[in-house]
């Protein structure tokens, strides 16, 4: 009975190994762009583009590690969720034999796993959460997780890339070449992909200076950030970000991988996502389209 229950444990929580290809030569960001920035006007800013390189753990450099442990699943990949359950959304997937980074841990849905039967789950450096019970490590002490940052809203294949509300609207009276929506996260916020697609960019986009600094209103260019193809050629571009994306050009993405972390790098006065909405490729002014009338149209609200 222990052994059926240790099998429909790991069907909720395993899945197949990830994959993905990468886009080939060099990136079109290589170049001078020229698109409406979260500024007053369109200008021509300089486009550092990051080049293709494997994925690496979102937030390394902001968690502290509390220990490392081994993911043992008997062979199957094992998910990664946004929250200490099984019902939580599927961030990812990490192989058998993985060392992981873990940063604490939080109580949630009781798992008998092949390692332990237990209701903890660990928390690693990119923010995810899997389950203690598949986890092999040593007897250091974990820190309990003192909050979760909470879960954007999901509808569907498309989900809001951060819990906040609304600072500024799409392309108001008072800001007409303001193309997309500003919405009021905290610094540090992990920022996630609105639905499957592939990274086209991922760019350091300021008129002077560094976007791994704090920006201000003097500056041009909407910092560090990234930009995910999806079906039907809908592109959805994320700005202002803390550091350097976490993600890289050509990667694969499932609805809610962690793209990067809410900052204010660029044309920014303060800690927010400028997030729009893009109908072809490339993105541009022209084919803009209001982030609002876009999630409400599959169901999610922006307000």
């Amino acid at each position: 009975m222990k052994r059926r229950h240790q099998r429909t444990a790991l069907a909720l929580l395993a899945a197949g190994t990830l994959g993905g290809t990468a886009l080939a030569g060099s990136p079109a960001a290589a170049s001078p762009v020229r698109f409406p920035a979260d500024a007053a006007e369109a200008v021509t800013l300089k486009a550092a583009a990051v080049s293709p390189v494997t994925a690496r753990a979102a937030g390394t450099t902001a968690s502290r590690i509390a220990t490392t442990g081994k993911v043992v699943t008997g062979g199957m990949a094992l998910n990664t969720r946004s929250g200490p359950s099984a019902a939580s959304l599927r961030i990812g997937t990490i192989a058998n034999g993985t060392t992981v980074s873990i940063v604490c841990k939080a109580a949630g849905q009781f798992i008998s796993g092949t390692v332990k039967n237990t209701g903890f789950w660990d928390r690693l450096s990119d923010n995810s959460f899997i389950s203690d019970a598949y986890v092999q490590r040593g007897d250091a002490e974990i820190p309990k997780c003192t909050s979760t940052t909470p879960l954007p809203a999901v509808a569907g294949a498309w989900m809001l890339p951060v819990a906040a509300g609304l600072v500024s609207d799409f392309r108001t009276q008072q800001r007409p070449a303001h193309d997309g929506v500003d919405l009021g996260a905290t610094r540090n916020t992990p920022i996630r992909a609105a639905s499957s697609g592939t990274v086209i960019r991922v760019v350091c986009n300021v008129s002077q200076g560094s976007c791994d600094v704090d920006g201000n209103p003097s500056l041009k260019g909407c910092g560090w950030y990234v930009e995910v193809l999806h079906a039907g050629t809908i592109v959805t571009r994320y700005c202002h970000m803390v550091r350097r994306p976490s993600v890289a050009l050509g990667q694969t993405v499932a609805r809610g991988t962690i793209l990067g972390y809410v900052g204010t790098s660029g044309s920014s006065s303060g800690p927010h996502l400028h997030f729009e909405v893009h109908a072809g490729v490339p993105a541009t002014r022209e084919n803009a389209l209001s982030p609002i009338a876009f999630m409400q149209a599959r169901g999610l609200t922006i307000s």
